[in-house]
């Protein structure tokens, strides 16, 4: 119990913490990134920092959120979400430098509590039974007005049929470290999560955890995006290009993401 409590607290100050240092540490750029990517992408700025010697400042949150902070001034100089959408607002606004590029493809996960689903071939169908038979007291997804993995989650709900039935034992995270931080408290049955995310709390220890194919969400892109921003310096560019490298791909795939091109993952968790 002493282990899992001190698990929970490390991952909750390790998700959670979005933050602005007093001192600005001159010429480091201040990244803007989507919480399901931070274990891949801290792994990747402390292996550039180890080839290049120059090091990056990286600020986590929701995508919708951290969007909303560049349209309101915020310094950020390179912005990583995870979809699409809200990096052609930002195009639109006329807030970002050069091309967005397609850093990698998201996979979501489906968490449940040991018992609760079984085995089963189609675990959105049978979280639906559950639900139908009240075992579920809460699910949590991110919020997904401000998430894509929330908003990949709710249409996964929807496609089964599972939806209104969902909203009655809701849960939202304000993003998908917290919808994962909740399922390793325990205070949820289910959790529709980021893979990477799920991965890095060891949710396959205390419960089942499935990949969800991209076809039970079909209405939703996890396409994730980046894309400089207008304060963007040289070592900004460089690190831009680093994160498109073969190393950084890697990096990303081993944490559970797909990456553009032939590369392929074997999603098991």
């Amino acid at each position: 119990m002493k282990d899992f409590r001190t698990r929970t607290a490390a991952l909750f100050l390790w998700i959670s913490a979005a933050f602005f240092s007093t001192a600005v540490m001159a010429g480091v750029p201040l990244i803007a990134a989507a919480a399901s990517i931070r274990p891949a992408l801290e792994e990747i700025s402390t292996r550039y920092k180890e080839v290049s010697g120059e090091s990056v400042r990286l600020v986590f949150g929701s995508s919708g959120t951290l969007a909303n902070q560049i349209a309101n001034g915020a310094p950020y100089v390179m912005f990583l979400s995870a979809n699409t959408a809200y990096v052609e607002w930002l195009v639109g606004l006329g807030l970002t430098q050069g091309s967005p590029v397609t850093y990698a493809e998201g996979v979501l996960a489906l968490y449940s509590r040991s018992g609760l689903l079984g085995e089963t071939e189609n675990p959105l169908m049978a979280l639906d039974d559950a639900l139908q038979n009240g075992a579920v007291q809460r699910l949590v997804i991110a919020n997904p007005e401000y998430a894509p993995y929330g908003s990949a989650a709710r249409a996964a709900l929807k496609h089964v049929g599972s939806w209104t039935r969902a909203r009655q034992v809701l849960l939202l995270g304000a993003n998908a470290g917290q919808a994962v931080q909740y399922a390793l408290q325990g205070d949820v049955d289910v959790a529709l999560v980021p893979l990477p995310l799920a991965r890095l709390a060891k949710l396959h220890e205390t419960g089942q955890l499935q990949v969800l194919p991209k076809e039970t969400f079909p209405s939703v892109e996890l396409h994730q995006q980046m894309v400089l921003l207008p304060g963007a310096d040289q070592k900004t560019r460089e690190f831009f290009a680093y994160l498109q490298s073969t190393d950084s791909q890697g990096i990303f795939m081993r944490h559970g993401l797909l990456v553009p091109g032939p590369a392929n993952l074997a999603l098991q968790p």
